[in-house]
C-alpha cells in the first residue's frame, strides 16, 4: 500500500515503491504530503531529498514518479523546481482539478501542478453538487456524498527518454465519458 512517504515512522504501508514493467524498465513512485494548508507532518522536501539521493536516474531506476500531494499550488511548483532533472516527473494531487500548467521544466522533468481527478465532472471535486453548494450557503445539507454522473478521467502522459530518465514529452490527459 502506497501512502505519504513523511508519514511517522510505524505508518502501515511504503511511501514509495519499484515496479519492473514488462519491458524490463525499472520505475519508483513516491508519494509525499506537503504541509501548507494541510496537516503538518514531517519536512516533506527533506522527505523528498534523502530518497531522490538513493535513487539516481538509470541507475536504480530507469523512471522516478513524484506524487506532489498538497492544497497550495506553489508549494507543489517549488518541489517540482527542486527536483527537477532528477526526477522524471513530479505530479501534483489533492485539489481534483487539473492545471493547465504541464510542461517539461528546464533540467528535464516532467511536471503539472496537479493532474485532477476521476469522477463526475459536472460535480464539485466529486462530489454532488446540490448538496456542496447548500453546504456553503449554509443551508440544510446532508454529509457530503459522490456526484452520480458521467465519469472523467484526468491525468498527465509523458514520454521518457530512456537514455537518461527524463521527460522528453508532457500533456495532460482528460477523457470524458460521452
Amino acid at each position: 500500500m502506497l501512502r505519504p512517504h513523511n508519514f511517522p515512522d510505524g505508518t502501515p504501508g511504503s511511501g514509495a515503491s519499484l515496479f519492473t514493467l514488462a519491458s524490463g524498465l525499472r520505475v519508483v513512485v513516491v508519494n509525499v504530503m506537503l504541509r501548507l494548508f494541510m496537516d503538518p507532518l514531517d519536512d516533506p522536501f527533506a522527505c523528498v531529498e534523502r530518497f531522490v539521493q538513493g535513487h539516481k536516474l538509470c541507475k536504480t531506476a530507469d523512471a522516478i514518479l513524484v506524487d506532489a500531494h498538497g492544497e497550495a499550488s506553489s508549494e507543489k511548483q517549488a518541489l517540482g523546481h527542486m527536483l527537477d532533472g532528477r526526477v522524471t516527473v513530479v505530479i501534483g494531487s489533492h485539489t481534483h482539478v487539473p492545471t493547465a500548467d504541464t510542461r517539461i521544466l528546464p533540467k528535464g522533468t516532467g511536471f503539472q501542478t496537479d493532474a485532477g481527478m476521476c469522477g463526475d465532472y459536472d460535480s464539485v471535486i466529486g462530489m454532488n453538487k446540490t448538496n456542496s453548494l447548500n453546504r456553503f450557503l449554509k443551508k440544510d445539507s446532508t454529509k457530503h456524498f459522490p456526484a452520480e454522473g458521467n465519469a472523467t478521467l484526468c491525468g498527465i502522459i509523458v514520454e521518457c527518454d530512456t537514455s537518461n530518465g527524463l521527460a522528453k514529452k508532457a500533456e495532460p490527459f482528460i477523457f470524458k465519458e460521452s
